[in-house]
């Protein structure tokens, strides 16, 4: 069965799936974008990537063209009509169609994609063994130019740093902000752990503030962990006992060097790998539930659309 892609209103097979060249989102990147987990049926803190996608819209001053609670909807039945209950979700919301101008009025509507599939973001050799960062010298946009809390489609920034990752042959770049602290990675949160303490970025320093790092914290905190959001530098992620980093795609992988230099041991550590283990697990029961969706909605097929 070829895979479904909800595009402004329909579902319609992935190689039909198209827009405009005229669309701003693929003339100028502008445009937002959520990346979604689901785990056995469980759309993994539905609620908070949406209220972060439309917050984003706020700013940019996008006219959703759905609800939220519409768009929860959308997202449960891309996943049934593939068939999918563990999945990567990308949600895609650009201006819309215009002319080659810069100007956002001449949109007439904004274009919404939905996209379920599989996603594999590193290989399960990183996750038993962990894997080697660089600090990239691309510098995370300072917030007076472009607040980081937006997750916009204009990822030049953050794509720049994973190309010096690339080229320096790493799985990561730790991204500084203008004042040479720790922001986070070209596409993670980084936490680090010193004496059974983890120490992650605070929002104020530009990051992104990843829906998985926020359960992270949740997480750690429940297995009776401290935890902080303060400032750190590169010295202090040298020196830290254990180091990882997290996101939608990553969910929770153990960084053992960085810049060349062996952390800890040089092997995940036991509080990483119990962090990840219990994220997993609370992945699995906290969302939007699909046999919940079906239950009130009924189960959306091919053959129904």
């Amino acid at each position: 069965m070829s895979l479904k892609i909800y595009l402004n209103g329909e579902f319609v097979d992935r190689d039909k799936a198209v827009v405009s060249v005229y669309d701003h989102g693929y003339l100028y990147g502008d445009g937002i974008f959520e990346g979604i987990r689901a785990y056995k049926g469980c759309i993994f803190a539905s609620r908070e990537h949406l209220e972060r996608l439309y917050y984003s819209a706020k700013t940019l001053m996008i006219d959703m063209p759905v609800t939220i609670d519409e768009m929860e909807k959308i997202v449960a039945d891309t996943l049934i009509i593939n068939n999918l209950e563990d999945a990567y979700i990308r949600l895609v919301v650009s201006r819309g169609p215009g002319d080659l101008g810069l100007d956002p009025r001449k949109c007439s509507r904004p274009t919404l994609v939905v996209i379920a599939d599989k996603i594999k973001l590193y290989p399960e050799e990183f996750y038993q063994k962990g894997l080697e960062v660089v600090t990239a010298s691309v510098r995370r946009t300072p917030v007076d130019s472009f607040n980081g809390k937006v997750k916009s489609l204009n990822y030049l920034n953050n794509i720049m740093a994973r190309i010096e990752a690339n080229n320096a042959g790493a799985g990561e770049a730790i991204m500084l902000n203008h004042d040479g602290y720790i922001a986070e990675c070209s596409a993670d949160n980084i936490f680090i752990i010193k004496d059974k303490e983890i120490f992650t970025p605070a929002p104020h320093l530009g990051l992104l503030k990843g829906i998985t790092r926020d359960s992270i914290i949740k997480v750690a905190r429940s297995q009776g962990l401290n935890v902080y959001e303060t400032i750190f530098t590169t010295h202090d992620v040298y020196n830290a006992d254990e180091v990882f980093l997290t996101g939608t795609g990553a969910e929770v992988v153990a960084v053992v060097r960085a810049d060349k230099r062996i952390i800890g041991n040089g092997l995940p550590g036991s509080v990483t790998l119990s962090l990840r283990e219990n994220y997993i697990k609370y992945a699995s029961t906290y969302g939007y539930k699909l046999s919940e969706h079906i239950a009130k909605y009924g189960k959306k097929t091919q053959a129904a659309v």
